[in-house]
């Protein structure tokens, strides 16, 4: 079975960084796992790659669609399933990449193939409070609001909207996923929590002084809506609120950095259950971490496009 490399962790942990070092050391290409990367015109919020680093080592799954396009677990799942077969056979070595933990779950776990997206059923759906929702979730599947966390709105309308389409839980439904058929080698990266929080918190500060908050106006002018899957995007949907009055800028900053730093803990305890390997990243430079990921990988995997 081929084997094939992840590397995960919480949101600014560095993977990004890590990723594109490893990618050097192995002659690899890189496939982007980050769950609003894949749209067009999010570039601030999400630190996207530079050109430059795309141009040095290849990406893939960036800028792929609009930000007023859907781009569900299904469409991923069948690019990387393409893309690892497309980079092994150009003798080099895929690398997935990213914290998105929905994406990741339907390749290393297995996702069941559910019905598409109804975009007037999830207008409907989100004109509802998100107690309403989590309640109407708790009638209909009990199992699947065990999962989801109450604030999760994304997954808690997607479970509803299975339900209503299908009329079965999707509890029931993900019991008949498959992975992907690889040998999937997860290496997960965390630092130390006080120093993960600083730096959640200074890369808000930059990304606004990069121009976030214009970017989010831009999209805001170009007609990005609450029912779309951008929309609720952390850095986003708070300055949202903050262009249409509901926060000031102050209440829309302190949002901002509050919502990403329980993200990055959601995520962590997601890949505490995933990782099979684990690297403390504190205060190491990416090159040391990737250097230490390719002694690992070099150990445990026959993998020929890795330059000894």
């Amino acid at each position: 079975m081929q084997q094939v490399v992840v590397i995960c962790g919480p949101t600014g942990v560095g993977k990004s960084e890590i990723g594109v070092a490893l990618a050097e050391l192995t002659n690899g290409e890189v496939i982007s796992a980050d769950s609003r990367s894949f749209f067009r015109g999010l570039d601030i919020g999400t630190d996207k790659p530079s050109p430059d680093v795309v141009r040095r080592i290849p990406h893939h799954l960036i800028d792929i669609v609009e930000f007023n396009q859907p781009y569900d677990v299904m469409h991923f799942r069948g690019d990387v399933d393409r893309l690892i077969k497309e980079i092994d056979g150009r003798g080099r070595m895929p690398l997935i990449v990213g914290g998105g933990t929905l994406y990741l779950r339907v390749i290393l776990q297995g996702i069941f193939q559910g019905p598409s997206a109804d975009t007037s059923l999830r207008q409907r759906l989100s004109n509802s409070s998100l107690v309403e929702l989590y309640t109407q979730l708790q009638e209909v599947d009990p199992i699947a609001a065990a999962r989801i966390h109450p604030h999760d709105r994304h997954r808690i309308i997607r479970a509803l909207e299975v339900h209503h389409l299908t009329g079965r839980p999707i509890s029931e439904l993900q019991q008949e996923a498959l992975p992907l058929s690889y040998d999937f080698y997860t290496i997960g990266l965390r630092m130390d929590k006080e120093l993960h929080r600083q730096i959640l918190k200074a890369r808000i500060d930059r990304m606004l002084d990069q121009g976030l908050l214009a970017e989010a106006i831009l999209l805001k002018e170009k007609g990005i809506m609450p029912h779309m899957q951008t929309y609720r995007t952390i850095g986003y949907e708070e300055l949202f609120s903050y262009i249409e009055g509901k926060l000031s800028f102050a209440d829309a900053l302190a949002a901002m950095k509050r919502n990403t730093i329980r993200l990055a803990r959601r995520q962590l305890a997601w890949f505490q259950r995933e990782a099979a390997q684990w690297i403390d990243v504190t205060g190491r430079s990416a090159l040391d971490v990737a250097m230490e990921i390719k002694q690992k990988i070099t150990g445990q995997i026959e993998l020929p496009y890795i330059r000894q």
